[in-house]
């Protein structure tokens, strides 16, 4: 009998696929997905800087996962009133690709951070995200750790050695993103490239007065 999980296997393997990552991790949202990222090259690999550096236009989960991952937040003036595509959350590998699906994105050595949740996104799931990632090591930690630790067995079967979190795609999620992915095709079969979203200043003007408040503290 197949695993409970293994839809979201079939799913993730899609995904790495189709962005030309070695692996995908599947998680309930992206922003879980910068906090994880974040953690461990920070926590775990002692390879980020203890400041991490992000726009100063950008959605407000981004400051707020950094902060949650024990680290600093830097900000990078930007001009024009748009926020549009990926960017590298600089000080560390991670990239906020929230605005950004197309064929073969993936950049080596990083963790890119994609997401599936809201009306700026080619892949409309209604919720959900993913990490993608070349580094096998990164591909099992994440793994774990969005299941809050534990392995792909039961829980009377786990020695339980490693915290985590509930940050795991429910089964259902996967399965129609599965349905979906055949979208991101051409009929001859060849990866559709498509635009990047932008999201307008005014969307992002509630995060000035935010950001003030943080820089402060």
């Amino acid at each position: 009998m197949k695993k409970v999980y293994s839809i979201t296997d079939e799913f993730e393997s899609q995904l790495a696929q189709y962005t030309g990552a070695k692996y995908a991790v599947a998680l309930d949202n992206m922003s879980n997905g910068l906090f994880l990222s974040l953690y461990y090259e920070h926590h775990i690999m002692n390879r980020t800087n203890n400041t991490i550096t992000i726009p100063s236009r950008t959605y407000p989960s981004v400051p707020c996962e950094i902060i949650h991952a024990g680290l600093k937040v830097g900000w990078k003036p930007v001009n024009g009133e748009t926020l549009t595509g990926a960017y590298q959350l600089e000080g560390s590998n991670v990239w906020d690709s929230a605005l950004t699906f197309t064929g073969d994105m993936y950049k080596l050595k990083t963790h890119m951070c994609v997401s599936f949740t809201g009306p700026y996104k080619h892949f409309k799931l209604s919720k959900g995200g993913a990490i993608l990632t070349d580094s096998l090591a990164a591909y099992h930690w994440f793994r774990r750790a969005r299941y809050s630790g534990r392995r792909e067995c039961s829980y009377h079967d786990d020695n339980l050695d490693m915290l985590g979190w509930n940050f795991y795609m429910m089964p259902e999620l996967a399965a129609r993103g599965l349905l979906l992915m055949g979208q991101f095709y051409n009929m001859d079969g060849t990866k559709k490239i498509n635009p990047d979203f932008y999201i307008l200043f005014f969307i992002l003007l509630m995060w000035e007065k935010r950001k003030s408040r943080i820089q402060s503290e």
